[in-house]
């Protein structure tokens, strides 16, 4: 089997990489930076998305599974400690696949131009100044105009990120839909928003057009970037989806009660 590690690039996942690489070459798997079947993430969350983008043209090739060193790895498995464990099981054992919905991200310019995104977390639209103005469209029918800070679109596991502290509901990922949460909307006698997360299940779309400004400032996981003369945004469940490598059982309430309920998971 082919894998590749990435890591967080600190002096304790260098240390944890570089132990993992010599153990599994030594059972006689390959390491591939190009084509790899695993891909090992040795850090926090941040170091997983930086894996997922690194791959995201080949998810249907790559499973992915993670190693915690950092504060919160809410989508690592494994811990330091676990780690000859992890390699016996990767280097023996036939790994489980479990699928999560991804998100995606359609920007459309006047030009003509048109950029697709994937994010395993969620997707942000801001502007550098103050407030974004668009008319949001589901299945293609006005919905209402949005004012304010801006909107925060979520996939189920991305639900436990940024989307929760605005305020969203956490979603199970077997639930294929996106969310939409407000970021500080304006409400008042003249401007009118509903105020609340929307769940929208794999065949809906959300169309957001800008009514005013045409320059925003989009985030796709960690990566941001300023796009103007911006005609539409449009965001759906993707027909891609990310596959973990799965060794052991760790059912998804049990991510959220050990990362934001209990202490060391008692």
């Amino acid at each position: 089997m082919k894998f590749k590690i990435v890591s967080r690039e600190d002096k304790r996942s260098e240390k944890i990489k570089v132990t993992m690489k010599q153990y599994l070459t030594d059972f006689e798997l390959e390491y591939d930076r190009e084509e790899p079947e695993i891909v090992i993430s040795v850090g926090g969350d941040g170091t997983f998305l930086e894996a997922f983008h690194r791959y995201v043209h080949r998810l249907n090739r790559t499973a992915f599974i993670g190693v915690h060193t950092g504060h919160l790895g809410f989508y690592a498995d494994y811990t330091p400690d676990e780690i000859e464990k992890l390699v016996i099981e990767i280097a023996k054992t036939p790994f489980q696949v479990v699928e999560y919905p991804l998100l995606e991200v359609i920007i459309r310019k006047n030009s003509g131009e048109r950029d697709r995104f994937l994010a395993l977390n969620e997707s942000m639209i801001k502007t550098a100044e103050g407030s974004v103005v668009f008319d949001v469209k589901i299945k293609g029918e006005y919905f209402e105009t949005f004012r304010g800070d801006g909107i925060c679109i979520s996939t189920p596991s991305g639900s436990t990120a940024y989307n929760k502290a605005l305020g969203g509901a956490i979603i199970h990922p077997a639930i294929e839909a996106i969310q939409l949460t407000e970021m500080a909307s304006i409400n008042n006698r003249v401007f009118r928003t509903i105020g609340s997360p929307l769940i929208l299940p794999k065949h809906h779309t959300c169309l957001l057009e800008p009514k005013k400004d045409k320059s925003f400032l989009i985030s796709i996981d960690h990566f941001s970037r300023t796009y103007n003369d911006v005609k539409s945004i449009q965001c759906r469940v993707a027909k891609e989806r990310v596959r973990f490598a799965r060794f052991r059982q760790f059912p998804f309430w049990n991510r959220v009660r050990d990362s934001f309920v209990t202490e060391d998971g008692k």
